[in-house]
């Protein structure tokens, strides 16, 4: 039997009542209108009891003196909605019960601080793999069945390919979309593992460059990842990129770069021009622009891919824009070790933004192809202020190898998560499924896809306008 996946997403409640906005600011008095969605649903005439019941406050019979239960009269107004208006007071979710004989009906409301209202949530992948790499999918297609999963933004981050993700965004620029396609690309530069003489130069740290304006893989010319025929062409969205230098120039630069910066007493060795490799290859990403990423240090490949205490001088210094706390594996150890390493940073004192991506391979019929995400509280839908709000930590990290979501980030952000994840995304997924269709005929010529984007353009902005009080 087929079974829509997405309406099972939806809770009960929410199949029948609309309430927005969803999301209100702390301190201002906000209009709140619960909808009878048909007829089966609709309001009797008569009264009800509506209560707003603060999550954070206690159980009213428990804690008599805080401010925990508001109950007013309520009915349904001329075009069969149930209006009230509430100011409400602190950053937490609110209940909203109404009540009439044995009708119960129970919904929520969020309020949040200055500093988020303004800030959307927008899911996000910022590591993926196309055909053009070891994936097994066009960029366009990873794109579109990405969108069909409730993404509203990623980047194509093929290794050593900076031009996979350009296909992607090339591939729509002529047709609507609201799902924000960006620049991306990992970044494997050449070691010297393959040379006769001294491993010295060595660097196997996955780092992706999220939304840069121009390839970090590009800067060096590789033959062996054949850069020099693939990538210069369009190696940049901006004219006058930086210049392309040797193998052995890159080396000599890092060798020079070693002098600049502070390298921990721990590391030996070649493990020293790795440290030094990993913070020139990050700065190079900040120049550009974009967001670079430290990707799944604890991914185990055979053994960790990366020693832990050479993880530890990483985190202690954090050269990199963003951690990737998750990622696309479905045992506990990866995304366990790296959530538990960034709680003891945490309480180390030791604070950087987090992502959580993929890292996937085929967009479709994987058990990895949309395990994790980000999601980011961002004023827009757009590269600049995706990255600029994962800088300034408005992020959360979501984990779905269980049926249960779990969310890593800072505490009031996770609660405000868990809160969208019930009451926000699943509606908002049904938007981003006809998208993602008629992007995936669109990107294989089927007629009259372009017509169904141009029809769809601007239902998910009108849709975040609603749902958000501000």
């Amino acid at each position: 039997m087929f079974t829509n996946k997405l309406e099972l997403a939806i809770a009960p409640e929410l199949r029948n009542y609309d309430i927005f906005p969803k999301v209100v600011p702390v301190g201002k008095t906000s209009v709140i209108t619960i909808k009878p969605l048909g007829r089966h649903a609709a309001f009797s005439r008569g009264g009800y009891r509506l209560s707003i019941c603060p999550l954070d406050e206690g159980a009213p019979s428990q804690y008599p003196d805080r401010p925990n239960d508001f109950e007013y009269d309520a009915a349904p107004d001329e075009d069969g909605c149930i209006r009230f208006t509430f100011e409400f007071f602190s950053e937490q979710q609110y209940f909203v019960r109404l009540i009439s004989g044995k009708f119960k009906l129970q919904l929520s409301v969020y309020a949040v601080e200055e500093d988020l209202a303004g800030r959307y949530p927008f899911r996000g992948d910022l590591h993926l793999h196309s055909f053009r790499s070891d994936g097994r999918q066009a960029p366009e297609v990873v794109a579109a069945d990405y969108r069909k999963t409730g993404y509203d933004f990623l980047a194509i981050t093929d290794h050593h390919r900076y031009y996979p993700s350009l296909d992607a965004i090339e591939a729509y620029e002529d047709v609507p979309i609201e799902l924000c396609l960006v620049p991306g690309e990992e970044v494997h530069l050449p070691s010297d593992d393959k040379q006769d003489q001294p491993r010295q130069h060595l660097n196997s740290v996955h780092i992706v460059n999220f939304g840069g304006d121009y390839s970090v893989n590009a800067l060096v010319h590789d033959e062996d990842a054949g850069s020099s025929s693939d990538e210069d062409p369009r190696r940049a969205v901006i004219p006058n990129p930086p210049p392309v230098r040797s193998w052995e120039q890159y080396w000599r630069e890092v060798d020079q770069y070693m002098f600049t910066i502070d390298i921990p007493a721990s590391l030996q060795g070649s493990e020293r021009w790795t440290y030094a490799s990993c913070h020139w290859i990050f700065d190079q990403i900040k120049r550009g622009g974009g967001l670079g990423i430290f990707c799944h240090p604890y991914w185990i490949a055979n053994v960790f891919h990366i020693p832990p205490a050479f993880v530890g001088a990483m985190m202690e210094s954090h050269p990199f824009g963003a951690y990737e706390v998750l990622g696309g594996e479905n045992n506990f150890e990866q995304n366990g070790f790296q959530s538990a390493g960034y709680y003891l940073d945490w309480a180390k004192g030791r604070r950087y933004p987090i992502v959580g991506s993929t890292d996937s391979h085929n967009s479709v019929g994987s058990r990895n192809s949309h395990l994790c995400c980000t999601y980011v509280f961002s004023p827009e839908n757009g590269r600049a202020a995706l990255i600029d709000s994962i800088l300034n930590f408005y992020s959360v990290a979501v984990d779905t190898i269980d049926e249960m979501p779990r969310f890593v980030g800072e505490w009031r952000f996770v609660r405000y998560a868990c809160f969208l994840e019930k009451n926000w995304f699943p509606l908002h997924d049904e938007l981003c499924f006809e998208e993602g269709r008629a992007m995936k005929a669109y990107a294989n010529g089927e007629p009259g896809a372009r017509e169904t984007l141009e029809l769809l353009s601007g239902r998910m902005k009108a849709q975040r306008e609603k749902y958000f009080g501000w």
